[in-house]
This record gives structure tokens, sequence and C-alpha cells, in this order.
């Protein structure tokens, strides 16, 4: 850290996040669903590409990410939204047989560079990466949310190793 400079993934601010869902509201493809899906949990791409039906629990309205496939290697339970939740209900019409995934492509797992690809055709600067700066920047400059909730919410581990300690909730309420 002391010889390479941090470069951050450039983001959209986040007053510019409604305009974005609007323009992808109007597109009819996986890689659109699958984005919106990602801007709307603050979930890695990687994550949202990957989101399998055994995680969703519709009735609870719950997407719950199993330690093994999450950066931290811990367990993640993101609420979802109703309009997460609209976009599950439309995967399930797109839904291919012998898959298990939420968003298949063709192949397998949609890639990262169609996510990328449709985020660039309505916001050329913007990484998928950022939508969850913006997020976060959302989060502690409109609304009163604590912090520690906010950093779950992007499933970040607490680096206060004493906090760390104490706090086990996944403050989900």
């Amino acid at each position: 850290r002391k010889v390479s400079k941090v470069v951050h993934h450039p983001a959209a601010p986040f007053a510019d996040i409604p305009r974005i869902m609007t323009e992808l509201r109007k597109k009819d493809h996986l890689s659109s669903y699958c984005l919106r899906f990602i801007i709307l949990t603050a979930a890695r791409s990687g994550e949202g590409r990957g989101a399998k039906w055994n995680e969703i629990d519709l009735e609870a309205k719950l997407w719950s990410i199993p330690a093994a496939r999450m950066k931290a290697e811990r367990n993640h339970v993101v609420p979802l939204c109703d309009e997460a939740m609209q976009i599950i209900t439309t995967m399930k019409n797109w839904r291919r047989p012998g898959s298990d995934l939420v968003f298949p492509s063709v192949r397998a797992q949609l890639s990262d560079v169609a996510v990328t690809n449709m985020l660039h055709s309505v916001a050329p600067d913007v990484t998928v990466h950022g939508c969850r700066t913006s997020f976060r920047t959302w989060g502690a400059e409109i609304t009163s949310t604590p912090s520690a909730v906010m950093e779950l919410a992007l499933a970040h581990v607490n680096q206060n190793q004493v906090e760390a300690a104490y706090q086990r909730s996944d403050l989900l309420d």
C-alpha cells in the first residue's frame, strides 16, 4: 500500500442511480435483469450472477448466499425488496432446464462482460462494483442507517477485532 496508489472503481453519483435503473428497466435482456438485481441488493457482480434458486426464499423474501460463494467466506443474507422479487419472478419464467442459476446464460453463468456492457450502455464511465460505492455513499449521506448496518449490507468484515468479537448479529431486522 505504501508503494502503489489505491485506485477506486468508477462509481455513479448516487443521485444518478434512479436514471440508470429507469434505463435498465426499458431493456428486456438477461443482463439487464441481473444488473438491476445486483444494484438493488448491493451485491458483488459474481454473487449476483451466480445466484442460485436454492438460495432464494420467496416466502421470506430473502437471498441467503452461502459462505463458499462470498469473498469473506461468511454466509450473507440479503432482504429482497419488491423490485428484486419482481425480477426473481421474471427469472422463474426464463428458467433453463437443468440449471440452478437464477441468471443462466446459454453456456452457464452470465458473464461479467455481459453485465458490464449492459451498464456501459446506460452509464459508460461506471463499473458494476462502483454501484456498491453509490449505495454506501447514499446510505451515509441520505439515510440515518447506522454505519454498521450499511457495512453488513455490503458484506464487509469489521476490521475492528474487538467490535467484531461482540457484534454477532446480522442486523437483518
